[in-house]
């Protein structure tokens, strides 16, 4: 994707799968078009500052930035525009990250300082105790949240022996207090990412080391070299299967986050500098930007494929609290998801997807709910309704016990109504008056017993 004039520094992609959003020293964030490669609209500018970062909001409406005129700025994805601009930084920000909750922003400065804004406040308003915190750092050139929000990892320069990774309270009774200094030495830490369960955090640093910390003991568990130069970034998917590190020699590389080998896949070459990288939120697509002024969208299923990995990407998502992300019924939210200005839902679309009309469809509702929910085969052409058979029981016993049905198997019912009682056979059930556990239900105008074994 051509059009900046200076490096592209940032990425992201819009929840929808459809579009991304570039960031450069040139002054301009702008929006794309991932089928055609095109950009969308004017690009979107505040006087010029050139901007060195970007993040999007947990809710994917607003993007965050940070500036060389060391000033940290909010954009509405929806207007194309800076809606707020806070100041405190007295050197360029490098590098921004928001909160899981999305109601504070952590920035990170060439003046050594980590400083977080509150952005429910609507002004920015610094959040007590973390604002400034005073990294011990030279300069700050990566800040990232932990995935349950209550930890902040800093890295940088280095401005002592050892300086390391700092990790700093967040939220917890120790608010802007150091916790832990993670050892690296007097290698400069350019790059910081956690997996989603929050168990590991890998950096990479200026001399193309990776690591991987366990995060209950802060001790590396493993390590990896991309190259000889430094490690611009660190990203890894949703599912924590996979990682990528970029480079400034001018390649990016997928990881098996599991095996730590890189070399299932072949390194992802550019013309220069790989400054970031980002993947798409179904992991499905990663997109680079480079120190050449284009941004590179890349097929991971392609990939993967020669090598037979693709389980990497079918993995499940896991939230903040580590717990499997809630599944979406596919296609009624797919035209509901933000992605940028002239991408308005169709509200009709909406309406239909939750008010099908029955008369005159009525398979509208089920042809668009998940496979396991599967129509008894019985009847495939008929429509029937069950409902509860009105009126009190014939009966002469108490209500039916309640059962626990099992689940349909995979290619029949395991229940089936039987077919309707005889005279014949009532007048033998009268004679023999056994407990008769029958379970009523109606299937068209007609009361007929559903028969369960209990």
């Amino acid at each position: 994707m051509r059009g900046h004039t200076d490096h592209v520094r940032g990425v992201v992609h819009l929840s929808c799968g459809r579009r991304i959003i570039t960031c450069s020293t040139d002054g301009s964030l702008r929006l794309w078009d991932l089928e055609s490669g095109a950009q969308i609209g004017e690009d979107w500018r505040d006087g010029g500052v050139a901007i060195l970062s970007i993040a999007l909001s947990p809710d994917g409406t607003t993007i965050s930035s940070g500036n060389r005129d060391s000033t940290v700025s909010l954009w509405d994805i929806e207007k194309g525009k800076v809606v707020a601009k806070w100041k405190g930084h007295t050197q360029a920000v490098r590098s921004v990250c928001w909160s899981p909750s999305g109601e504070r922003v952590v920035s990170g400065g060439w003046d050594g300082t980590a400083r977080v804004w509150d952005v429910k406040s609507g002004h920015g308003k610094p959040v007590p105790g973390l604002n400034p915190i005073e990294t011990g750092h030279r300069s700050v050139l990566v800040v990232s949240y932990s995935p349950k929000g209550t930890k902040i990892a800093t890295g940088g320069d280095v401005h002592e022996a050892r300086s390391g990774i700092k990790i700093w309270d967040a939220s917890g009774s120790k608010i802007g207090q150091l916790l832990y200094t993670v050892g690296a030495g007097t290698l400069t830490v350019w790059s910081l990412a956690w997996t989603s369960d929050e168990k590991k955090l890998i950096s990479g640093f200026g001399n193309g080391l990776i690591r991987v910390f366990n995060t209950a003991t802060w001790r590396p568990v493993n390590e990896y070299r991309h190259g000889s130069q430094l490690v611009r970034a660190i990203i890894v998917s949703r599912n924590s299967r996979l990682f990528v590190s970029t480079s400034s020699d001018g390649t990016a590389r997928l990881w098996d986050l599991g095996t730590g080998r890189s070399d299932y896949y072949p390194p992802l070459q550019h013309n220069s500098d790989v400054k970031c990288a980002a993947f798409s939120s179904d992991g499905k697509l990663l997109t680079t930007t480079c120190a050449d002024k284009i941004a590179y969208v890349w097929d991971v299923q392609a990939i993967l494929k020669p090598a037979s990995l693709e389980h990497p990407l079918s993995i499940p998502d896991v939230n903040a609290t580590g717990r499997p992300a809630p599944h979406r019924l596919p296609g009624f939210f797919d035209d509901m998801q933000n992605c940028g200005p002239s991408s308005k839902p169709d509200l009709h679309r909406r309406r239909s997807a939750f008010a099908p009309s029955w008369g005159s469809r009525p398979r509208a509702l089920l042809t668009r709910l998940p496979r396991f929910f599967r129509r008894s085969q019985l009847n495939a052409d008929a429509s029937i309704e069950l409902q509860q058979c009105p009126g009190p029981s014939t009966s002469s016993h108490h209500s039916p016990p309640v059962v626990e049905v099992p689940a349909l198997d995979d290619k029949k019912a395991l229940y089936t109504a039987q077919r309707p009682e005889r005279a014949s056979d009532m007048a033998k059930r009268i004679k023999n008056p056994k407990c008769d556990r029958s379970i009523f239900t109606s299937v068209g105008e007609d009361c007929l017993p559903l028969r369960i074994s209990v």
